[in-house]
């Protein structure tokens, strides 16, 4: 099976198959198996005390999708040869999902991507709300929808069938497919924060050498003091980028650091390993970043609640444009934790 490109197939994936025989099953439930317990660890992880949004509820349904494509391998390793309503499963059905899974989580990247950038737009300053019931009900049926959309276009995809259906013929082995769409995603996303560090590497700077550790409502937070508050209404979208840059970086930088070295490489990656939850948090904390700055003038109102991240507590960095002489309030303390 020769390899599939971007002038010969219209899903643009990069298609990349061993030289000798694999065995699969091992391999791939070992991936799965970690993949899962990466979830596991990260939702336990998360903050609990954020309010529902579209990103959270795609989280849970990738966990669940992760876990049924765990059971759907187990299943076939155990039996190798059995029929269930009428369809014979044979072990070249454990490489034939995976894959289907692989080109299913390529194309969600940009529409997760857009669809939580518009859920953030439209609730993030919001006053008046839906109900929480008729909130949880609409972003499970989004998700339900995204997914079946996307699925439904992957099998429907001519050249998708082909590839698939090849696959069949070379059964002994289990090419993993790349998606282009989280390549783009993350260089632009890199590309966005460089530019933003540039631009304000001397804020960045600045405020790194001011920071003060306090307590605010209980709560232990980073703090950057000023000598005056007047300047913020003049200058205040460029000292929050470089606020919310220090407390972007200062969560994941780690993981920056990894999308650095992927995009400079070249690492490929197989699609159903490189869409999981901490990818999704850190795409989800980037965007959370985007809407503050962006909305920059509306931080001032005081009705406004700000949404809490799940890892990243953004509360730091609009204290001081909303709170006059935090430091007379609430005595600093030495612990850091943000």
């Amino acid at each position: 099976m020769t390899a599939l490109s971007p002038e010969n197939c219209s899903f643009q994936y990069q298609l990349h198959q061993p030289d000798h025989p694999l065995d699969v099953n091992s391999l791939l439930y070992l991936i799965i198996l970690g993949k899962i317990l990466l979830n596991i660890l990260t939702l336990g992880m998360r903050r609990k005390n954020t309010y529902q949004n579209f990103m959270e509820y795609f989280c849970i349904s990738l966990a669940l999708v992760d876990l049924l494509l765990l059971v759907n391998i187990s299943i076939i390793s155990y039996f190798t040869d059995f029929i269930f309503l009428g369809i014979r499963f044979t072990k070249y059905h454990i490489c034939l999902f995976t894959q289907i899974i692989s080109f299913t989580y390529g194309f969600l990247h940009y529409p997760v991507f857009l669809i939580a950038c518009i859920d953030y737009c439209l609730n993030f300053f919001k006053t008046n709300k839906l109900s929480s019931k008729y909130q949880k009900l609409f972003y499970f049926f989004i998700v339900i929808l995204i997914w079946i959309s996307v699925l439904v276009y992957v099998l429907g995809d001519p050249a998708i069938y082909q590839s698939l259906k090849a696959q069949n013929v070379y059964s002994y082995q289990c090419p993993f497919y790349v998606s282009i769409q989280s390549y783009w995603l993350s260089f632009s996303m890199m590309l966005i924060l460089l530019v933003a560090l540039i631009t304000s590497w001397s804020e960045v700077i600045t405020l790194i050498q001011a920071i003060r550790i306090t307590s605010y409502k209980n709560e232990t937070i980073l703090y950057f003091p000023f000598s005056s508050h007047s300047g913020y209404t003049v200058n205040s979208k460029k000292i929050l980028l470089s606020k919310l840059i220090v407390c972007f970086l200062g969560t994941w930088l780690p993981f920056v650091l990894l999308q650095v070295v992927i995009i400079l490489f070249k690492v490929q990656i197989p699609a159903y390993i490189e869409m999981n939850i901490p990818w999704l948090y850190f795409v989800n904390s980037f965007l959370i970043a985007a809407i503050y700055w962006f909305n920059c003038h509306k931080l001032y109102l005081r009705e406004i609640t700000l949404p809490k991240d799940p890892f990243v507590n953004w509360k730091c960095c609009f204290i001081p444009l909303t709170i006059n002489n935090l430091e007379q309030i609430e005595k600093p303390i030495s612990i850091i934790i943000c």
